[in-house]
Order: structure tokens, then sequence, then C-alpha cells
């Protein structure tokens, strides 16, 4: 079971419209807790390496411990619940500060105080 904050691949299937599709890296944002519980579900936001600067986009920079080897792009607007066997390899982990923001991100696009 992948961590809160792992970058992930995934293959999340063919996709609709403009969403992410085929394998594509994503961040779990799923709580620690609930990951902890194994879950048959879990949260991900895909990542892109388009960067467009909209608001629900958060960028991260590549390193080492997130496993990203280009400038990418959260797309908070797109998040997903997917089954972890979807999950093909875990790159690495964006962190605490990133983890955060993301998340932030998220609340204001669900209206959560």
């Amino acid at each position: 079971m992948p961590s809160s904050g792992d970058v992930v691949d995934l293959d999340p299937g063919a996709p609709e419209g403009r969403e992410a599709g085929f394998r594509h890296p994503a961040v779990v944002v799923t709580a620690q807790r609930i990951l902890d519980a194994s879950p048959s579900v879990i949260h991900v936001v895909p990542l892109t390496s388009t960067i467009r600067r909209f608001h629900p986009e958060i960028v991260l920079a590549p390193d080492e411990e997130s496993g990203l080897t280009v400038e990418s792009a959260a797309q908070c607007q797109h998040l997903r619940s997917v089954s972890p066997r979807r999950i093909l390899e875990v790159r690495g982990n964006v962190g605490g500060a990133a983890l955060a923001q993301i998340r932030e991100t998220i609340a204001v696009l669900l209206d959560i105080p």
C-alpha cells in the first residue's frame, strides 16, 4: 500500500475528454490513517508535465525524493478515486509541505472550510 504524498505511476484506463489516462504519474492524497487500514479505493491527483499555472494546479520541481524527472503540475481539479491495484510503481514522495498545499487546494475546490 502506498503512503500519503507518494508519487506513483498508475493506469487509470482510457481517458474521457480531458481526464488523465493510460500510464500516468499521480500523487496519493488519501490520509495515512485510511491507507493504514488497506482501503479498496484511494484518492490521487494526476500530474502533468504541461505547466499551465492554473490556480488549482500545484507546480512540483523534480528531485530525487519525489522521483520526478521534470517539472510537473498536480492537477487538483482532477482528484480521482482509484483502486490501489491500478498502481504500477512508487517513484518517491512529494513531502509534507507539497502534500499540504495540494490538500489545501482540493479543500478550496470542494468548498471545505
